[in-house]
């Protein structure tokens, strides 16, 4: 389908192009495309955009997920998605806060209210995905970013699958190798339960500074998941190492979250003091403000990226032209990908 998206005047309509973007700093590389930042050329907003190259399975997959996320407070959101004839295209909301991955590196641990806060943030996000039968399986501090006010925003839905409620179950192999669920390694089928998993193992990391079975050597790291019990540590409260050795459970069917979800969850009682209506609305203040000078700061991101030239492909079709709409229609691998918002004043 072709892309279009209302323009500058209401009724007008403008077919969607790489070129209709100022593309102005690379942000972050994945395994088949670049994460850029960017702006809609002569309006006054910003979004990440990314291109993918390949991989049909999983960019359809986060398509599908962006598109079910009707302003989540903690899911990145799809403006646009277009394509070329040999690039695909997501626009969505710029967050400028940081990786929580880069501001863990710096600090090493987190103080528990402050890793509390973002726990609370990320169960609710994965609470919401799973009330529309989306398992995220794919948690990770990398995953998880700060918006410029602190608070958590996740991201990348490559490696979500759609259709599993609580009483369904997968048996696809993926997730990154610290944080995955022993069901998970035993190719056993799994459920939503594997976020709760994960949510675990990313508390513990904020806590403790690793996730909990790590090691370098990634065959005993997969034994320490599968057989090696959770060892309590100083430093964290009762209700803490409650909720870990809950979420840490390797019987998936003991494992907090099995019968009830994400109600089991926010009824845990190291979420005691939070409300999570206040919560859910952004009324309470992130425990960390992260350095921004304007919604535009890109000082939060890795230099490696921001230093790197925006190359003129990110612009252009292979061939420096851009395709017109007839031949990208029949020529569409990616069928059904493009996207554009209901028409609102926001552009107009």
């Amino acid at each position: 389908s072709v892309w279009q998206f209302p323009c500058f005047k209401r009724g007008f309509v403008h077919r969607a192009k790489p070129t209709d973007f100022d593309f102005l700093k690379v942000i972050g590389k994945g395994s088949f495309g670049k994460v850029v930042y960017s702006s809609l050329i002569h309006v006054l907003h910003s979004f990440f955009s990314f291109f993918f190259f390949d991989q049909q399975k999983h960019i359809m997959a986060e398509r599908n997920v962006l598109l079910k996320n009707v302003k989540h407070p903690f899911l990145v959101g799809l403006h646009y998605s277009f394509q070329t004839t040999d690039k695909l295209y997501f626009v969505l909301d710029f967050v400028n806060g940081g990786e929580l991955f880069f501001h863990l590196q710096r600090e090493r641990t987190f103080p528990e209210p402050r890793a509390k806060f973002y726990i609370a943030e990320m169960a609710s996000a994965l609470g919401y995905l799973h009330s529309l039968n989306i398992v995220y399986r794919d948690l990770k501090p990398e995953n998880i970013l700060l918006d410029y006010q602190g608070h958590v925003v996740l991201t990348d839905f490559g490696l979500c699958k759609e259709g599993i409620s609580l009483a369904e179950t997968t048996t696809t192999f993926c997730g990154t190798p610290e944080y995955l669920a022993p069901e998970v390694l035993r190719k056993q089928p799994y459920d939503n339960t594997v976020d709760w998993w994960c949510l675990g193992s990313v508390l513990y990391e904020m806590l403790y500074g690793l996730p909990p079975f790590y090691s370098r050597d990634t065959h005993e790291m997969y034994d320490n998941i599968l057989h090696k019990a959770l060892l309590m540590r100083p430093g964290a409260s009762s209700q803490a190492w409650s909720i870990l050795q809950g979420l840490l459970e390797k019987d998936r069917t003991r494992r907090l979250g099995s019968a009830d979800d994400f109600n089991e969850i926010k009824t845990h009682s190291f979420f005691s003091s939070v409300n999570w209506g206040d919560l859910e609305q952004k009324k309470i203040r992130p425990p960390f403000i992260p350095h921004v000078s304007s919604l535009c700061d890109i000082t939060n991101f890795d230099p490696e990226f921001t230093e790197e030239t925006v190359p003129r492909s990110v612009c252009f079709s292979s061939d420096r032209s851009i395709v017109n709409a007839s031949v990208l229609e029949a020529d569409d691998a990616f069928l059904g990908f493009s996207y554009a918002p209901p028409s609102d004043d926001s552009f107009l």
